[in-house]
């Protein structure tokens, strides 16, 4: 290494280390010391070897002068490093002498944006400020360049990630170890199908899933068949697969509870693989916007795999009429009905349906009924709240509809992340 590139206490002569000669600084240092007898008469001298080993002894040292500026008045100016004192706290306990575990108490305190800033103090503070016991949930809500902020937080061991409405340019996840996480919100997200790809083959763990309005692919839907432990799925307005590669997915994720398969690009094949494939245990279905496709016959497939149903929504499905009610009848745990703009279905036929229906508590019937009409279904059937909920809530991970005033909190799924990007 050149003598201007090495650090000064590297160069030679500067360093304080033992040698045959010595540095010029503790030979400079030397110079202004009294003669030591026979060891400094000069070549000539007689040693013994045990005044060769004193000679070679590092010298005692000796209290430093008061007086600056002349330790070179003998010898050419020389530049030294003395060595560097900490400071101790007034308190006599220093941040290095803290423990791991109670560092990462205090760092599980700090937003999104202080944490990343500690990570830049040092080595420790770094290991500890990146250690995935801080990073279980994260918002990248509102982040105007979502991929390499995804890139680094999905190799943190995130759990819980919430990243609706992003923009994820020219993503590739880069990871080759399994993710962790359990749920993740994506809704309305621009991230091409490769991307998306990348993320969903490392997971096999998912519980909740919403992939709202995506662009999907028959290997996306392959990767979500290895989350035997999905409970809630959002696939409304989703297209890009196979009627096969769906009943596949169904098959193998036999636990879904919650299903949102609304108004996807479908034909009369994938809604039959819904119908044929879903879960039996499903108590929460969406399955509104197929005006042409579902039919009669699919919904009675479906209450007869499906007999624990709480909560359907067939809306704008034009097919269905008043004929459905019998059948419809056998959900005796039936909590929430929804056949907005079902426009075959008369409103006389609704009359009926508070006596059809004992359980029923919530009716949607939004495009049917006038206004003028609507007092008197009411009081055809008082238990009943009818028309309350405009936008379904099924496998969604935030509701579409919020009570006036109440401002959005970034929940996800009934639950805050813990990190959240602060615009």
């Amino acid at each position: 290494m050149p003598n201007d590139s090495m650090p000064l206490q590297e160069l030679p002569g500067l360093g304080p280390g033992p040698g045959p000669h010595g540095s010029i600084w503790s030979q400079s240092r030397g110079n202004k010391r009294k003669s030591r007898g026979p060891l400094s008469a000069g070549p000539d001298t007689e040693c013994t070897p045990t005044e060769l080993i004193q000679q070679w002894s590092p010298r005692p040292k000796h209290p430093r002068s008061l007086s600056r500026g002349k330790e070179n008045d003998d010898g050419p100016f020389v530049l030294g490093r003395r060595s560097r004192r900490r400071k101790e706290s007034p308190s006599g306990v220093s941040w290095d002498q803290l423990p791991d575990e109670l560092l990462l108490r205090i760092l599980l305190q700090l937003p999104l944006q202080d944490l990343l800033r500690v990570s830049a103090v040092c080595r420790r503070w770094q290991r500890l400020a990146l250690d995935e016991s801080l990073w279980t949930s994260v918002d990248l809500e509102g982040l105007t360049h979502t991929g390499p902020a995804l890139q680094q937080v999905l190799k943190t061991g995130v759990r819980r990630l919430r990243c609706p409405r992003a923009f994820v340019e020219e993503f590739h996840f880069t990871g080759s170890s399994s993710l962790q996480i359990v749920q993740m919100d994506l809704s309305s997200s621009i991230v091409s199908p490769s991307a998306l790809h990348s993320v969903l083959r490392h997971c096999s763990l998912l519980e909740c899933l919403s992939l709202e309005g995506l662009q999907l692919s028959d290997h996306i839907i392959s990767c979500l068949s290895r989350n035997s432990l999905l409970l809630q799925l959002n696939l409304s307005g989703c297209s890009g697969f196979s009627a096969p590669a769906l009943a596949d997915m169904l098959r193998s994720c036999s636990s879904i509870d919650q299903l949102n398969i609304s108004w996807c690009d479908f034909t009369n094949d994938h809604v039959k693989s819904v119908v044929n494939n879903v879960s039996p245990g499903v108590t929460h279905l969406n399955l509104s916007g197929y005006r042409e496709s579902l039919t009669l016959d699919d919904v009675k497939v479906l209450v007869e795999r499906c007999p624990h149903i709480q909560t359907l929504d067939l809306s704008d499905s034009t097919q269905l009429t008043a004929d459905s009610f019998p059948v419809l009848k056998q959900l005796k745990a039936l909590l929430h009905l929804s056949l907005s703009r079902c426009y075959h279905i008369h409103l006389a036929a609704l009359c009926d349906l508070g006596t059809v229906f004992s359980a029923l508590c919530l009716l949607d019937v939004f495009g049917l009924v006038q206004d003028t009409h609507l007092s008197s279904l009411k009081m055809e059937m008082p238990h009943v709240s009818i028309n309350i909920e405009p936008f379904s809530r099924v496998a969604r991970p935030t509701p579409a509809s919020r009570p006036v005033g109440c401002p959005g909190d970034g929940a996800m799924w009934n639950r805050k992340c813990r990190l959240r990007v602060q615009l």
